[in-house]
């Protein structure tokens, strides 16, 4: 096996989302048939390399590089760390064999409600884009080729009035300016992408309320919640995960998780600590439930459950959003496309009426 042969099989294993799920489900049911670990993951790479005929292909070079790293002495989130995204990393806890299985069984939901959410936001936020560029690019195009000839065939001799004065004015505006108009939304749509992850602070929590911020907030927090539900079902205490994903979040995500870890260490719950904060982080009815559930016995299985909720509630919430910015674009787009066709058919008027 080459250098080459391992990153294109680690390539494949992270990107390859449906079937690293179904081999975390094998391994899933080889541990809940008493299977020792090392001998699920042989068991798979000899399906995956045909008995061993075939042993370069991607998935049976990432089961053989996991045992051997598993028999270094590392963890298995330790073994998996170069072959699955972080996310994943962080459910696949470093405990007993029984944390481990329920990690396992978890990851699935996880990754597909964290991949409905994301399709949802990519649908939410797409078309009105589209649309949003539709609209720019018309009034750049009817600035410089529709209106010019119909002015200069006007001459001087026309005074412009009602919609037909705007068109001039657009046309001249877009054709000294087109350049400035098409960097300025691009420079916009890159500081917009660029904010999304990296903006902190309490004007973010404001903007949160706004498209497309308040779809980037539904999708993290459906993710951190569902991330956070898996781990503590595992095992693992509310900090201390809490801790892990603040580690592995971007700056947007850890920097509400951090405010949250110093209220929990001041000895507020979960709830509480969220509420403390004042970001709103995931809503506030999340977070009441939260404060409700956090003291109570089973919380694991609550969290779970509220975590699941909370994906459906936002996925139908992203369509919702998708559904208004969609009406909104067309709309515009109808208004924009009206308003060059009125102007038009004026400065056709007002040409004849002159040359008459």
């Amino acid at each position: 096996m080459s250098k080459l042969d391992l990153l294109y099989a680690k390539l494949v294993f992270k990107t390859d989302t449906e079937k690293r799920m179904a081999i975390s489900r094998k391994v899933a049911s080889l541990l809940r048939n008493n299977f020792t670990l090392m001998d699920a993951l042989h068991r798979i790479e000899m399906i995956e390399s045909h008995n061993g005929r075939k042993p370069n292909e991607p998935f049976a070079i990432a089961m053989r590089d996991i045992q051997q790293n598993l028999e270094r002495g590392m963890t298995f989130a330790q073994a998996t760390y170069d072959w699955v995204p972080r996310d994943e990393t962080l459910l696949l806890t470093s405990g007993n064999v029984s944390s481990l299985l329920v990690s396992l069984e978890n990851i699935g939901s996880v990754v597909n409600g964290i991949n409905r959410i994301k399709r949802a936001m990519w649908s939410a936020i797409a078309y009105p884009l589209f649309l949003f560029v539709l609209t720019v690019a018309i009034i750049i195009m009817v600035g410089l080729y529709l209106v010019p000839p119909l002015a200069e065939a006007a001459g001087s001799a026309v005074v412009w009035r009602g919609t037909a004065a705007s068109l001039i004015w657009v046309s001249e505006l877009a054709g000294k300016y087109w350049h400035v108009l098409a960097g300025g939304f691009i420079a916009l749509f890159i500081l917009i992408w660029v904010s999304l992850p990296i903006w902190t602070g309490r004007l973010r929590t404001l903007f949160d309320k706004l498209p497309p911020w308040n779809t980037y907030k539904l999708r993290m927090s459906v993710g951190w919640l569902m991330s956070l539900a898996a781990m503590v079902e595992a095992g693992v205490s509310v900090p201390d995960a809490m801790r892990l994903l603040s580690d592995y979040s971007n700056r947007y995500l850890s920097d509400i998780l951090e405010d949250t870890l110093h209220h929990i260490a001041n000895g507020e719950n979960l709830g509480n600590a969220l509420a403390a904060t004042g970001k709103d982080f995931p809503n506030e009815e999340i977070i009441g439930d939260l404060i409700i559930y956090s003291d109570m016995n089973d919380f694991g299985k609550n969290l779970n459950q509220i975590a699941n909720d909370y994906m459906e509630e936002s996925v139908r919430k992203m369509e919702n959003i998708s559904s208004v910015l969609n009406s909104v674009g067309i709309i515009l787009v109808s208004i924009i496309i009206g308003w060059v066709v009125m102007g038009t058919f004026q400065m056709q008027e007002q040409i004849t009426s002159v040359l008459m």
